[in-house]
C-alpha cells in the first residue's frame, strides 16, 4: 500500500501523536508499505524552531525506512487559541499547496486529528490523489474546548461542530483511540461500521520493564536516597489538573516524599506560580526529555501519576502515557474515572478521584510505605502492556484495516 500520514504533530518533537505516528509509519513500512509522511516545521509545544529547520519552505528526510516531508508553517507557543488556531490553518494550507506534489502518490491518506484542521488538507490531497481517506480522532474536537471552557461562542462551536462531523462522514473510515470516543461519534450519527477503535500503545522494545532506577537522576530530581520520588511526566495541559497534583505535594510537604513534574505545555508557568505561592520544597519542575531517555526516567521514580480534570468528557479519554508507565513497569496511580480508571483497575494500578488532593495525597502515601505493594504492581503492569498495549501489535490490526478498505 501506498500510504500518506498527514499530522501537525512529528518528531523530533515529544509528545504523544508524535510518537503515536512514528511507531505506525516505521511499522508500515517495515511490513513492506510505501510510506510518507507530511507535517510541518518541529516546534512544538515552545513555538520555536529548531535552527536547522528555519528559513525552511519545504524539507524532505528519510526516517526509519519511510520518507517524511515538511512544509513551513506558523509557528507559536501552545498558549494563545488565535495564535494556535493561526499556525493551525498555516499548516492546513502549506500540506496542500506545497507538500501535495512532493508527497508523491497514494492509496491511502490517513489523517490525525487534532490539530482539526490537517483533516481540510486531507480530504483536498484525497481527492487529488483518488485515495481513499481515513480520519484518524485522539480527541474529541471541538467538544473539549467547550468543556473546558476554551471556546465559548456558541456559533463559532455549532459551525466547528458541522465540520466535525462533516470530515467524519466524509471519510472512507473513522479510527478513534477510545471506546468512549466510538460510542460518541455513533450516538451522533456515524455508522457503527465506519468507526474503529485502535488504542494508543508502547514500544515494548522501547519500555522494556527492566530499567534499572538511575541514583544520578533521582538526585537532580529532588530525592534523596532515602525519600519516595513521585513522577509525572507529560503534557502540562489544561487538562491535566496539575495543580491539584501540587495541593497534594503540599498535603504532604512534611513526608520523606517528593515530588517531580517533566514536561511542557501551555499552563507550566500557572503550575510554576502554584508551587510559588504555596513554597513548596519538596517539588521539582523539569523540561521536557527526549522520547529516549523516558524509560530511564521513569525507573527512577517510585511511583508515577497520571491526572485528568474532573470533567465527564474526560470519562471517555485514556492518556496515552499510561500505556508507557504499564509497559515500563511502574506503580501508577491515576487520578482519574471513566476508562482510563477501567484501564488502569485492570492493570493492577491505583485509582483515585480526579481533582481530589486528599485522596491522591492518601493513596500516594500509602503507596509509597509500602515496596511490596510497588514491587507487585510493577510486575502486573508489565504483564497487562504485554498482552494489551503492544504497539506492533497495534499496528499491525490497523494495517489490516487500512488493507481491508474498500
Amino acid at each position: 500500500m501506498r500510504i500518506l500520514i498527514v499530522t501537525h504533530y512529528f518528531p523530533p518533537e515529544v509528545g504523544a501523536p508524535q510518537a503515536r505516528l512514528s511507531e505506525l509509519a516505521r511499522a508500515w513500512a517495515a511490513a513492506g508499505d510505501d510510506v510518507t509522511v507530511l507535517t510541518g516545521m518541529p516546534n512544538h509545544p515552545t513555538g520555536v524552531i529548531p535552527p536547522a529547520y528555519r528559513r525552511a519552505v519545504r524539507r524532505r528526510e528519510r526516517v526509519d525506512g519511510y520518507r517524511v516531508v515538511r512544509t513551513w508553517l506558523y509557528a507559536t507557543p501552545n498558549e494563545k487559541v488565535l495564535r494556535r488556531t493561526l499556525g493551525h490553518l498555516s499548516f492546513m494550507v502549506s500540506a496542500a499547496l506545497l507538500g501535495g506534489r512532493v508527497a508523491g502518490p497514494a492509496d491511502i491518506v490517513v489523517v490525525s486529528s487534532p490539530t482539526f484542521f490537517s483533516i481540510g488538507a486531507a480530504w483536498v490531497l484525497a481527492r487529488c490523489k483518488r485515495a481513499r481517506l481515513v480520519v484518524e480522532v485522539r480527541d474529541l474536537w471541538p467538544a473539549v474546548f467547550r468543556d473546558l471552557g476554551v471556546v465559548t461562542n456558541r456559533v463559532a462551536l455549532a459551525v466547528l461542530e458541522r465540520l466535525e462531523l462533516a470530515a467524519y462522514r466524509a471519510a472512507t473510515a473513522v479510527v478513534v483511540v477510545t471506546e468512549g470516543f466510538r460510542a460518541n461519534l455513533i450516538d451522533r450519527g456515524i455508522p457503527p461500521a465506519k468507526v474503529h477503535t485502535i488504542r494508543n500503545g508502547a514500544d515494548l522494545q522501547l519500555f522494556t520493564g527492566d530499567t534499572p532506577s538511575n541514583i544520578a537522576l533521582r538526585t537532580r530530581l529532588g530525592a534523596g536516597r532515602h525519600e519516595s520520588l513521585v513522577l509525572y511526566a507529560g503534557a502540562h495541559g489544561i487538562s491535566h489538573a496539575l495543580p491539584v497534583v501540587a495541593d497534594a505535594a503540599q498535603l504532604l510537604r512534611d513526608s520523606a516524599i517528593r515530588f517531580a513534574f517533566v514536561g511542557d505545555g501551555a499552563e507550566k508557568e500557572r503550575l510554576r506560580r502554584r508551587l510559588v505561592a504555596l513554597r513548596l520544597s519538596n517539588v521539582v519542575l523539569q523540561p521536557s526529555v527526549m522520547r529516549v531517555r523516558m524509560p530511564a526516567l521513569l525507573a527512577s521514580a517510585d511511583i508515577c501519576l497520571v491526572s485528568l480534570r474532573d470533567i465527564t468528557i474526560f470519562d471517555s479519554f485514556v492518556p496515552s502515557k499510561i500505556f508507557e508507565l504499564l509497559a515500563a513497569g511502574r506503580p501508577v496511580i491515576g487520578a482519574v474515572a471513566g476508562e482510563a480508571a477501567d484501564i488502569l483497575s485492570a492493570a493492577g494500578a491505583v485509582v483515585v478521584p480526579p481533582e481530589d488532593p486528599g485522596a491522591l495525597a492518601r493513596a500516594i502515601r500509602e503507596l509509597a510505605g509500602d515496596p511490596h505493594r510497588q514491587r507487585v504492581m510493577s510486575a502486573a503492569a508489565r504483564a497487562y502492556a504485554q498482552v494489551h498495549c503492544d504497539r506492533a501489535v497495534l499496528a499491525a490490526t490497523y494495517r489490516d484495516l487500512l488493507a481491508g478498505l474498500p
